[in-house]
């Protein structure tokens, strides 16, 4: 597939090629089990410790504060459900938003089933949530809120500062799904005032199953799989060396290029939304650019059904869309319901996420594939 476009970054990302190189001895010569005595396994085991620092260098926190699981999903169930079974005595409230990824909707709708109670805060028509929602929602039993930093969908980066503010003047556990923004936007734990936060290595250059959890100095957390003592007993099991390596080093290079890689993925995305602006009529972006992931448009083009758009473009251009299909039904995205986008403009919307990786030659031929799809499909 030499000359695919691939466009859709958000859901996922090549592995880089520094990152597969830094992986593969602990795949071959260095397997040891890390909670090995003998050299071997010792070499493993300091393999995932400097990886831990290099994870916690990104967002600015001591290695010790972080742990690695399986994923984002884990890590977001980790944070999620081990406040709330550590925090029952305090209450059994919880506050979130509309337009969560399920890997936290779905948590917050297990534990309602459980007997806790979810307030889940509506957005603008930007996808922002007001962070005096937040403040006005807190009560004596709330134990935690869970606010992403930017949106998969639609890029919306949150108010996390004044949001982590808010909850650490009320004494309330604050957590936030970073697994979109490390490595397109700065993001330093330290300013955010939050206690938890979650990583998706897949989503940052490293293979897909691996991830990590902040977990603030001093924050309980009951943990929801049982086993051994690795990761603080809150990830038993042996440890994915391979995999956590890679992680530690897909941390590093994003530390290291976080501001080349803004301004190149910014600039690839403006040459795409100024091409596609110049052939096509009637495009609408969702957002607001300045409060928006350098490398997400999220953009519905009139008159066209994205899904059958995306469709046409498969074997050439890579893209999302803002409905899903299912049984023959298209569902229109729930954070764009959420939204109050009416549902024609819905269903005409698809998600571009470009990546370090993406040339301006690709975008050009995106913009003419893209136009020509959209023509011939009205």
């Amino acid at each position: 597939m030499e000359n695919y476009i691939y466009l859709d970054y958000n859901a996922t990302t090549p592995v880089d090629r520094e990152v597969l190189e830094a992986m593969l001895p602990c795949l071959s010569q260095q397997f040891g089990n890390p909670s090995s005595n003998y050299p071997l396994g010792q070499q493993a085991y300091k393999a995932i410790q400097q990886a831990r620092e290099q994870v916690g260098a990104l967002i600015n926190v001591s290695a010790d504060e972080i742990v690695f699981t399986s994923g984002g999903t884990e890590s977001n169930n980790l944070a999620i459900l081990g406040v709330a079974y550590a925090n029952q005595s305090k209450g059994k409230h919880i506050i979130t938003s509309s337009i969560e990824h399920p890997a936290v909707i779905n948590v917050c709708k297990f534990l309602e089933s459980k007997g806790w109670e979810v307030t889940y805060l509506p957005v603008d028509k930007n996808g922002r949530v007001n962070p005096e929602d937040v403040e006005e929602t807190i009560r004596p039993d709330t134990v935690l809120v869970s606010i992403m930093h930017a949106n998969n969908e639609v890029g919306t980066i949150q108010e996390i500062k004044k949001i982590g503010e808010i909850t650490s003047q009320n004494n309330v556990l604050f957590h936030t799904d970073a697994a979109q923004s490390l490595g397109k936007i700065e993001t330093q734990v330290d300013l955010f005032h939050v206690d938890l936060l979650s990583i998706a290595g897949h989503k940052l250059y490293a293979p897909k199953g691996v991830g990590a959890l902040y977990v603030k100095k001093g924050v309980h957390l009951q943990n929801i799989t049982w086993g051994a003592s690795q990761e603080k007993g809150l990830k038993p099991g042996t440890e994915n060396v391979a995999h956590i390596v890679a992680l530690g080093k897909a941390c590093e290079l994003a530390r290291q290029q976080l501001k080349v890689s803004q301004d190149h993925l910014l600039a690839m995305k403006m040459q795409l939304l100024n091409g596609l602006k110049v052939h096509l009529d009637n495009v609408w972006v969702h957002g607001q650019p300045e409060m928006c992931l350098p490398n997400t448009l999220s953009m519905a083009i009139e008159g066209v059904s994205a899904f059958h758009l995306a469709e046409k473009l498969s074997s050439k251009v890579a893209i999302s869309t803002g409905s899903a299909c299912h049984a023959n039904t298209i569902n229109v995205s729930s954070v764009l319901k959420a939204m109050q986008v009416d549902e024609k403009r819905a269903l005409s919307t698809v998600r571009l996420s470009v990546g370090k990786y993406t040339t301006r030659e690709e975008i050009d031929r995106a913009v003419s594939e893209i136009v020509k799809a959209v023509t011939e499909l009205k």
